[in-house]
């Protein structure tokens, strides 16, 4: 059975969220369709990471599985077409069977924008949480180094049924892009809201409200709330899935 790879990037603003959710927009619905139209296949698709709604994507990989081949070439273009300009695909191409956009990543990056300047961009109202007001850098560095290693992460996650909460960090750093405070963090996998509860946490630190050496006391707590809920999902974008 022949599997393929989707590889397309979105703006969630207009949707509820990757997953399929009855009754609502969504990516997955909106791309499962496109497909099932195209083909004359009812198709399910694997996804790279499941974004929140009003969460975007630059580098998002699902793959699905059909009973005969597909011309990639063609199924590519057709998606362009119906799929945008919210939802662009990148490329379609036909991977080694057993390929899963979930199982066989090997690390997801998300990068979450901020602006600290006094007045907002109105232009980049969808894509970069305005604080408004400047944010101690080193500081916030320094409580990104406690997320990094192997922790159970269920202060800065929410709670789910007789799931794990222990993820390994490769790497989460703040830096300078321009005009904006970027932060950058790179897992094998990220457990709900954690990359969002990460950013609100820092925040609290570049604002002096929290100091930047009681992060790793609020990890160890294990407890939603030791923390402080959740940055803006609009800042967030999952950059880059490898494999």
């Amino acid at each position: 059975m022949p599997t393929y790879r989707i590889d397309l990037g979105y703006d969630g603003s207009g949707f509820h969220g990757f997953a399929r959710n009855h009754g609502v927009r969504t990516v997955q619905g909106d791309l499962e369709e496109a497909l099932t139209t195209i083909t004359g296949i009812e198709i399910t698709t694997v996804v790279a990471g499941r974004t929140d709604a009003g969460v975007h994507a630059k580098g998002q990989v699902v793959s699905f599985d059909i009973d005969t081949a597909i011309e990639v070439d063609r199924v590519w273009r057709s998606l362009r077409s119906m799929l945008g300009p919210e939802i662009a695909a990148h490329r379609v191409t036909e991977v080694v069977g057993g390929f899963s956009a979930r199982f066989s990543a090997r690390l997801r990056t998300y990068r979450y924008s901020i602006d600290e300047a006094p007045v907002p961009d109105p232009l980049a109202r969808s894509s970069v949480w305005h604080v408004g007001e400047p944010l101690d850098l080193d500081a916030m560095n320094q409580a990104a180094t406690a997320f990094v290693g192997t922790h159970d992460f269920a202060s800065l996650c929410r709670a789910q049924e007789a799931k794990s909460t222990e993820r390994t960090v490769a790497r989460a750093v703040w830096t300078h892009r321009g005009a904006l405070l970027v932060f950058e963090v790179e897992a094998k996998a990220f457990c709900h809201q954690m990359v969002r509860s990460m950013v609100a946490l820092c925040v609290d630190v570049g604002r002096g409200r929290v100091a930047a050496n009681e992060v790793p006391g609020i990890l160890e707590a294990k407890d939603r709330n030791a923390a402080r809920g959740a940055a803006p999902p609009h800042g967030l974008v999952l950059w880059e899935v490898e494999y």
